[in-house]
């Protein structure tokens, strides 16, 4: 079977305001729904398969991703699958499923609210069970490990001690504030995403790797899983204009821009990146939307996107996508 050009056609995302005022992940993706499948000119329901990203450990129940299918409408019974992550690994998924024919139309999308607990606590969940885990390590304090890594290599200059974060050698402002939020796509194939969207983004190329799972067997000024990504998706067979990184402290946005290559032609995060918002388990979504929402207006011809997953940028995936020559 030829594989077939697969398009984001659609993308909307929620107002990111911090907490969400008390409302549930399907009060919160509701309305994101109704947008990005009103851009599509899809049904509750229509589109061929649908696919999402979330954390049962985030939101403090199992199974929590069930609720937000009455958002979604499941019946008539529907084609579904969840991944318990970011949502751009939802998005990878349902790329495969529209790739080998087995749909033509997806719906994907993601909601997180890690203000509802200490997401200094729960992401630590994520660390290797009898070594690290047990010593509670936040991102942040991870982070400040990546950070002190790259100020030794010459890489990040040291901030003053007046302006660092108690976890230094970072400051307050190299961390976002915690966010909750849902984002959506819509995925389409050839013709038919033509016929959804003026000018389609095409997903050239995507490919997501891992690195080992203890930091102290990384280098953590580089990431050659990123890099080798970035080489299965096509991104260095052409420049780009555009890169959308999910980089979710300062410190790893340095490590991004060198593993990718980019250079000062190219506008990095115009969205304002996961620096300005970072609703986990979504923000790797948001930013393949969003560069896909800069095809759509005209603003860039070929944009890269990155996610991120796990601590100091373990898993990443990187996207490469196209509008329609001009």
């Amino acid at each position: 079977m030829t594989p077939r050009d697969v398009a984001v056609v659609a993308f909307a995302r929620s107002e990111h305001h911090g907490a969400s005022g008390g409302a549930s992940e399907p009060e919160l993706l509701l309305p994101v729904l109704h947008d990005v499948l009103s851009q599509a000119g899809l049904a509750p329901g229509e589109a061929g398969f649908t696919c999402s990203g979330s954390s049962d450990y985030l939101a403090g129940r199992p199974f929590s991703f069930t609720h937000t299918l009455d958002s979604v409408g499941a019946w008539p019974p529907i084609a579904e699958s969840h991944v318990e992550t970011d949502g751009a690994w939802a998005l990878y998924e349902a790329w495969v499923k529209i790739l080998t024919g087995r749909a033509d139309t997806a719906l994907v999308y993601a909601h997180g609210r890690p203000t509802a607990g200490d997401l200094e606590d729960v992401l630590t969940r994520q660390l290797d069970p009898y070594y690290l885990a047990p010593l509670w390590p936040g991102p942040r304090a991870l982070a400040a490990l990546q950070a002190r890594a790259l100020i030794d290599a010459g890489h990040l200059d040291e901030p003053p001690a007046a302006e660092a974060h108690a976890v230094v050698p970072l400051r307050t402002t190299d961390f976002p504030a915690p966010t909750d939020g849902a984002a959506a796509v819509v995925l389409a194939a050839g013709d038919t995403a033509r016929r959804m969207c003026d000018r389609p983004a095409w997903i050239r190329g995507i490919d997501h790797r891992i690195e080992p799972h203890a930091p102290g067997l990384r280098d953590l000024t580089d990431s050659p899983s990123t890099r080798l990504a970035a080489e299965r998706a096509g991104a260095f067979r052409a420049p780009v204009d555009t890169a959308e990184l999910h980089a979710p402290c300062i410190a790893q946005e340095v490590v991004l821009r060198r593993a990718l290559r980019l250079g000062g032609t190219v506008t990095v995060n115009p969205s304002g990146g996961a620096l300005a918002a970072d609703p986990v388990m979504t923000t790797g979504l948001v930013r393949l939307g969003e560069a896909a929402a800069r095809i759509h207006r005209g603003d860039s011809d070929r944009a890269l996107a990155h996610a991120t997953s796990g601590p100091c940028l373990q898993h990443n995936l990187v996207a490469v996508l196209e509008g329609e020559p001009r």
